[in-house]
């Protein structure tokens, strides 16, 4: 781009502009070219931009897809889009409308753009080092299996998502098969289903972001070294809802986020060498469930604060170790005043276990009779995992 902008011209577009269509500017245009959209309705069916061009809206141009076809399609490497009000792509199951979709395009920005009631927003296929920044996206979701993603990458690497707000969607964000991507600092709320999802993802970041009353938080599976830091998890309620869902996941680390009110913050299986440190678990049913099949995960200075439960497992064997954590619901004693305590703490009630095979026992949950069985279980373990516990638990919270 650098090379060609020496000879690079505006195109304007609009009401008695040189051009009255985005797509006359852009047969006209060459590569370097930056074509200028002024205020109004355009509703040009789907636009291809095939050419190394930098479209840029003044006083939000809308570009409408009247629900009938794909909008922007971009097939060309160096691609700017910014400043446009994108909206009404319709939807197919065939070919997956979007409002932007990029195929087979690297060094790709995408960014100040409101779109509405599209149902993909911005599409990334088969891309490199592109960017999604500070867009405001809506969607207005029918279903599940009849919406699409507010931001769907697809065999990419080296992405970096940052700035958004994403709602209304399927998912806030999806990744299938990305690598080396970064996504940070955005707001995915009130999805149909994840906030963000992850699969057959490697080596990608996220960090600082919200994940709010979506279907279920994160979900991160069949994936390897992915880290997650600084994010917060809030108000993923249902009977199949988490913070942050981790199947079959290895060599990963979640540090620094705040699980609240979740149903359940944390939820493993089937997954190794996850290094979870220095956590908020505030006000979730459970603030983790590990099961059985997970393997050397570290769970460590961590707070854990007002969860009905504080670790649920489906089994007895396990091979995970819980050291350093802060309890609200530890009892112990601290003699030497070094601030930890001087007997381990058995984070698994005898409760927790019955509800894992019996779930409608919730029904018994403050009873008397549930209270003295948990207190008798710890006292004589019987049936809780009891080389699941802390051995140097905190006496106070930690400052996280």
């Amino acid at each position: 781009m650098q090379q060609i902008a020496a000879s690079a011209s505006t195109l304007k577009v609009g009401a008695g502009k040189q051009y009255a269509t985005i797509k006359a500017a852009i047969e006209a245009s060459k590569d370097g070219d930056v074509i200028i959209i002024d205020k109004g309705v355009y509703a040009e069916g789907e636009i291809t931009i095939n050419k190394q061009l930098h479209l840029k809206g003044i006083n939000w141009p809308v570009l409408d897809g009247a629900n009938k076809s794909q909008i922007l399609n971009v097939v060309s490497d160096n691609v700017i889009i910014e400043g446009l009000d994108i909206r009404n792509c319709g939807y197919s199951s065939s070919y997956d409308w979007s409002a932007i979709k990029v195929l087979d395009g690297n060094r790709v920005v995408i960014r100040n753009n409101r779109l509405f009631n599209n149902s993909f927003g911005i599409n990334l296929q088969n891309t490199s080092f592109c960017r999604i920044e500070n867009n405001y996206i809506k969607g207005n979701p029918v279903n599940e299996f009849q919406s699409g993603n507010a931001i769907h990458c697809w065999k990419s690497n080296n992405v970096c998502i940052v700035n958004n707000v994403l709602t209304g969607h399927r998912d806030g964000i999806y990744f299938e098969f990305v690598t080396h991507s970064f996504i940070g600092n955005n707001n995915s709320y009130k999805n149909i289903r994840y906030g963000l999802h992850f699969m057959f993802s490697n080596d990608d970041t996220y960090y600082k972001n919200i994940f709010k009353a979506n279907g279920s938080g994160v979900a991160v599976m069949f994936s390897k070294r992915v880290n997650m830091f600084w994010n917060r998890f809030e108000e993923s309620w249902g009977s199949a809802a988490y913070g942050i869902l981790m199947k079959e996941i290895s060599d990963g680390k979640v540090e620094h986020n705040t699980f609240l009110k979740n149903t359940v913050g944390i939820y493993m299986e089937g997954t190794n060498r996850i290094q979870v440190a220095q956590n908020m678990f505030k006000s979730n049913g459970w603030a983790m469930r590990v099961q059985s099949s997970c393997d050397d995960n570290s769970i460590t200075q961590n707070n854990f604060m007002g969860n009905t439960f504080d670790v649920g497992t489906n089994g007895t064997m396990q091979l995970n170790r819980f050291y350093t954590n802060y309890w609200d619901k530890y009892e112990g004693y601290d003699l030497n005043k070094d601030g930890v305590g001087d007997v381990h703490y058995l984070p698994v009630s005898l409760y927790s276990m019955i509800v894992e095979k019996i779930p409608a026992a919730t029904l018994l949950l403050r009873s008397f009779m549930v209270s003295i069985l948990d207190k008798a279980e710890r006292v004589i373990p019987g049936i809780t995992p009891i080389n699941l516990k802390d051995e140097k638990p905190f006496m106070k919270p930690l400052p996280l």
